[in-house]
């Protein structure tokens, strides 16, 4: 039970709401799993209640009390039940959070705003994402006080890489935080969709074609239908903010029909990313079938040709992207040389940018032959030992 004066603290210090057993799956190396409720301020300055799993070692307490590691999960979807505390743990995650439960951390894994807790997930959207991971390492050190040592970092994989960049901006100035990883951090987004991804996805289809392999079994098609789901995600996201955004305009009449699906019949129960990704997929190669000298990217999927003359859409890849502040903490950014969601040449530009602003201590791992997902698993011990570095568990 926590006390009458820790309810009391302000939103700013993080409100521990309340805590459940989580009860869908285990980790043999944590103690307990539960599911706190916390609240944080939304897109619209509204306090709101918003959810995160905390997972404690199996491992003494340190003298001095306990440091936290948040980990900033990837692209899951929008809708309620996609959040992460309402399903099994994934493996990313499980890799990490073992690593992390073993070396001595607690882990916290915020859902993110309207992901387990009513209301739209606004997406990508930077600062939203910054205020999951910030309130509940606040909401958990005021439900816990002196088991707490106060020190803090963030982890975080491809929408949770953006999400990791943006705790390490709005932190910036909190002595307890310690720095940030991110694994293929969204960024750059306008970029990635209007040029990057459509001729990075057209060479990988001529190798593809090259080579012989089937529709069904091409990356090219997979990867294209994850970006569409992105697209969805990102338009239906945006009307967190701005309620009456047309997120259909973004695409094009033939696609529409599976775009929709994203809202579901109230706007937040419809599909995740791995129930949407397949419908694109199917049409995808049902167009390519029926259109056998058709190209992937004649598919009539995005309507780019909107995307300029969208103001709405326009100051959301500005106001998104991370990597614009100067940072004073260590960060490390990992990145995948195969990555066809986040390329590689994106992450580099942004790495660059982020050390013209002064930001001293930003270091990029390369990883060669590996994906999307791969880089940040492969590199997992190099995680773990960053966060030891600069934040030693005990």
């Amino acid at each position: 039970m926590i006390s009458s004066v820790t309810l009391g603290f302000a939103i700013s210090q993080g409100n521990f709401v309340n805590a459940v057993d989580y009860t869908l799956d285990t980790l043999d190396q944590a103690e307990s799993i539960e599911i706190m409720t916390y609240q944080m301020p939304n897109v619209v300055g509204e306090n709101i209640d918003a959810t995160a799993l905390v997972l404690f070692p199996n491992l003494p307490k340190p003298d001095d009390g306990w440091r936290i590691v948040v980990w900033a999960h990837g692209t899951v979807g929008v809708s309620h039940s996609c959040a992460p505390s309402l399903n099994s743990l994934n493996s990313t995650f499980r890799l990490i959070a073992h690593n992390l439960l073993d070396a001595g951390y607690v882990v916290v894994a915020p859902d993110y705003e309207g992901l387990g807790s009513s209301g739209i997930h606004p997406y990508l959207n930077l600062e939203s994402e910054a205020n999951a991971i910030i309130y509940s390492v606040k909401a958990l050190q005021s439900r816990y006080g002196e088991d707490f040592q106060g020190d803090w970092m963030v982890v975080g994989q491809s929408q949770g890489g953006q999400a990791s960049l943006g705790a390490a901006e709005y932190a910036n100035e909190d002595p307890r935080f310690k720095g940030a990883v991110a694994g293929a951090p969204a960024s750059n987004l306008d970029q990635i969709i209007q040029q990057i991804a459509p001729i990075a996805l057209s060479q990988l289809e001529d190798h593809e074609n090259r080579a012989g392999i089937a529709l069904e079994q091409r990356n090219s098609i997979h990867s294209y239908a994850t970006l569409l789901s992105y697209g969805a995600f990102i338009g239906i996201g945006i009307r967190a903010e701005y309620p009456e955004f047309d997120y259909l305009s973004l695409f094009r009449e033939h696609t529409r029909g599976i775009a929709q699906h994203v809202a579901g019949t109230t706007g937040t129960n419809g599909l995740c990313l791995e129930s949407l990704r397949a419908l694109f997929k199917a049409d995808l190669i049902r167009y390519l079938t029926d259109h056998s000298e058709a190209k992937l990217m004649s598919y009539p999927g995005l309507d780019l040709e909107s995307f300029e003359d969208n103001t709405i859409l326009q100051q959301f890849f500005v106001k998104n992207q991370p990597g614009t502040k100067r940072l004073d903490k260590p960060v490390l950014v990992i990145q995948g040389e195969l990555d066809t969601n986040v390329p590689a040449i994106v992450t580099e530009t942004m790495v660059q940018h982020m050390k013209s602003l002064g930001s001293q201590s930003v270091n990029l791992i390369l990883v060669p032959e590996a994906g999307h997902r791969e880089a940040i698993i492969w590199k997992n011990n190099e995680v773990v030992t960053f966060i030891q570095r600069y934040m030693p568990a005990r």
